[in-house]
Protein backbone atom coordinates (compact mmCIF):
# COMPACT_ATOMS: atom_id res chain seq x y z
CA UNK A 1 0.00 0.00 0.00
CA UNK A 2 1.48 3.14 -1.24
CA UNK A 3 1.47 6.62 1.20
CA UNK A 4 -1.45 7.90 -0.81
CA UNK A 5 -3.82 4.93 -0.39
CA UNK A 6 -2.83 5.04 3.36
CA UNK A 7 -3.61 8.82 3.56
CA UNK A 8 -6.77 8.13 2.00
CA UNK A 9 -8.10 5.30 4.18
CA UNK A 10 -7.23 6.85 7.28
CA UNK A 11 -9.15 10.02 6.48
CA UNK A 12 -11.96 8.14 5.26
CA UNK A 13 -11.85 6.17 8.56
CA UNK A 14 -12.01 9.99 10.57
CA UNK A 15 -14.95 10.84 8.39
CA UNK A 16 -16.84 8.15 9.03
CA UNK A 17 -16.36 7.82 12.87
CA UNK A 18 -17.75 11.28 12.37
CA UNK A 19 -20.95 9.96 11.65
CA UNK A 20 -21.57 9.41 14.98
CA UNK A 21 -22.01 13.33 15.84
CA UNK A 22 -24.52 13.91 12.97
CA UNK A 23 -26.47 10.63 14.97
CA UNK A 24 -25.84 12.55 18.39
CA UNK A 25 -27.14 15.71 17.14
CA UNK A 26 -30.83 13.67 15.49
CA UNK A 27 -30.73 12.20 18.65
CA UNK A 28 -30.70 15.09 20.84
CA UNK A 29 -33.17 17.27 18.43
CA UNK A 30 -35.88 14.07 19.18
CA UNK A 31 -35.11 13.91 22.90
CA UNK A 32 -35.93 18.15 22.71
CA UNK A 33 -38.39 17.61 20.45
CA UNK A 34 -40.43 15.23 22.80
CA UNK A 35 -39.87 16.30 26.14
CA UNK A 36 -41.70 19.93 24.56
CA UNK A 37 -44.31 17.82 22.88
CA UNK A 38 -45.02 15.96 26.97
CA UNK A 39 -44.69 19.02 28.51
CA UNK A 40 -47.74 21.21 26.30
CA UNK A 41 -49.34 18.14 26.83
CA UNK A 42 -49.27 18.04 30.63
CA UNK A 43 -47.04 20.56 32.11
CA UNK A 44 -47.45 19.49 35.59
CA UNK A 45 -44.58 16.71 35.28
CA UNK A 46 -42.03 18.84 34.06
CA UNK A 47 -40.13 19.00 36.51
CA UNK A 48 -39.99 15.29 36.86
CA UNK A 49 -39.27 14.88 33.02
CA UNK A 50 -36.78 17.48 33.03
CA UNK A 51 -34.48 15.47 34.84
CA UNK A 52 -34.95 12.10 32.72
CA UNK A 53 -34.24 14.57 29.67
CA UNK A 54 -31.10 15.97 30.56
CA UNK A 55 -29.53 12.58 31.77
CA UNK A 56 -30.65 11.49 28.11
CA UNK A 57 -28.85 14.75 26.87
CA UNK A 58 -25.94 13.72 28.82
CA UNK A 59 -25.63 10.02 27.59
CA UNK A 60 -26.26 11.15 23.46
CA UNK A 61 -23.65 13.74 24.12
CA UNK A 62 -21.49 11.35 25.24
CA UNK A 63 -21.53 9.23 22.04
CA UNK A 64 -20.90 12.29 20.20
CA UNK A 65 -17.36 13.28 21.94
CA UNK A 66 -16.61 9.52 21.72
CA UNK A 67 -17.05 9.86 18.10
CA UNK A 68 -15.12 12.72 17.86
CA UNK A 69 -12.13 11.45 19.77
CA UNK A 70 -12.23 8.14 18.11
CA UNK A 71 -11.80 10.30 14.65
CA UNK A 72 -9.22 12.19 16.35
CA UNK A 73 -7.38 9.33 17.41
CA UNK A 74 -7.31 7.85 13.28
CA UNK A 75 -6.07 11.56 12.24
CA UNK A 76 -3.52 12.15 14.29
CA UNK A 77 -2.43 9.04 16.22
CA UNK A 78 0.29 7.50 13.19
Amino acid sequence: MDINTALLARDLGAGLATIGVAGAGVGIGNLFGSFVTAVGRNPAVRDRVFRDVLLGFALTEAVALYALVIALIILFAT
